[in-house]
């Protein structure tokens, strides 16, 4: 297993913004929100897993790939609602959030293998073999 180098595999974008009470779960402590992921290098495959607690993949989460990159995008809505004698009570959790993420040369959207499990989404995307360049050996002439 090999750690992934940010800067050949994500590709950078902001993000939609929530105000700071609503950033929850994907509050990373900062002014800024992100979809939470780890990447790494697996017996030759990418591997991505991003964190969604509480989210049906069926509904709430869409894989997209175009242009040599994959898009997570992940929906949550959570409702809590409080009722007795003395009133009513409503809180909303909810919000989109997107991540991008520069597919290896060569890889097909028809190779990726999402799974979700225990609240994390991994996406393994398999990394074509490289192939070597053909080597031409040039005559040189003789005058």
């Amino acid at each position: 297993m090999a750690l992934v180098h940010r800067g050949n595999h994500v590709t950078e974008w902001p993000i939609f913004r929530l105000p700071e009470r609503w950033g929850w779960p994907f509050d990373s402590g900062d002014d800024q929100q992100w979809l939470r992921v780890e990447e790494f290098h697996d017996d030759g495959d990418l591997v991505v897993r991003a964190e969604l607690p509480d989210i049906d993949p069926d509904k709430d989460v869409e894989i997209t790939t175009e242009g040599g990159v994959a898009r997570i995008h992940a929906h949550r809505q959570q409702r809590s609602v409080t009722k007795d004698k003395e009133g009513y009570r409503s809180e909303f959790r909810y919000g989109e959030f997107d991540r991008e993420i520069a597919l290896p040369p060569g890889s097909k959207a028809e190779d990726l293998k999402p799974s979700y499990k225990d609240g994390i989404l991994e996406v393994r995307i398999p990394s074509p073999p490289r192939e070597s360049p053909a080597v031409t050996k040039v005559p040189i002439s003789r005058n």
